[in-house]
């Protein structure tokens, strides 16, 4: 998702709670704070020696110790006040894509990168998804692409089916 997306669907959702779903099921705490917002700008060599550069933006999520057990959520009206005054500091890049930091005790942080929302009850729930890292350079190092496996109907492809 692109950081103007994101600002776009906070916009049309600022009477909801403002949840994050990292993993299937499993919801940043109701205690959590935006701690930090990173303008990032990559620029990268791959190990096929070929260059790229985007940006990113990056918004930290932190679960307070002091706050545990705390029920009620952020609200996407509160969540977009502190990304406009952000934004006012330092201006976001807004085709960048967009990323949430998190971890806890169970959790190493990681990068998340937003792979849907949903609108539930009274709830804007982002949903985060891991991105795996990869070899950009699969056909220069000499790394097939994998390929999807498909499975057949054993009667059909039997050596007795009469098929082949």
């Amino acid at each position: 998702m692109k950081t103007q997306e994101l600002f776009n669907t906070l916009q049309a959702h600022q009477d909801k709670s403002l949840l994050f779903e990292y993993l299937p099921n499993a919801f940043v705490g109701a205690n959590y704070h935006i701690t930090e917002v990173k303008h990032v700008k990559i620029d990268s060599v791959d190990c096929g020696a070929g260059t790229d550069a985007w940006n990113e933006t990056i918004i930290q999520l932190w679960e307070s110790p002091k706050e545990i057990g705390k029920r009620e959520y952020m609200t996407v009206f509160k969540a977009l006040a502190i990304l406009n005054k952000v934004g006012r500091m330092k201006p976001f890049d807004m085709d960048a894509e967009v990323k949430f930091e998190y971890s806890n005790a169970t959790f190493n942080t990681a990068q998340l990168f937003v792979n849907d929302f949903e609108i539930r009850d009274n709830n804007l729930i982002v949903k985060l998804a891991i991105e795996k890292t990869d070899c950009k350079a699969k056909e220069l190092c000499g790394i097939p692409e994998e390929k999807e496996v498909v499975t057949s109907d054993a009667s059909c492809c039997s050596p007795s089916s009469g098929c082949c």
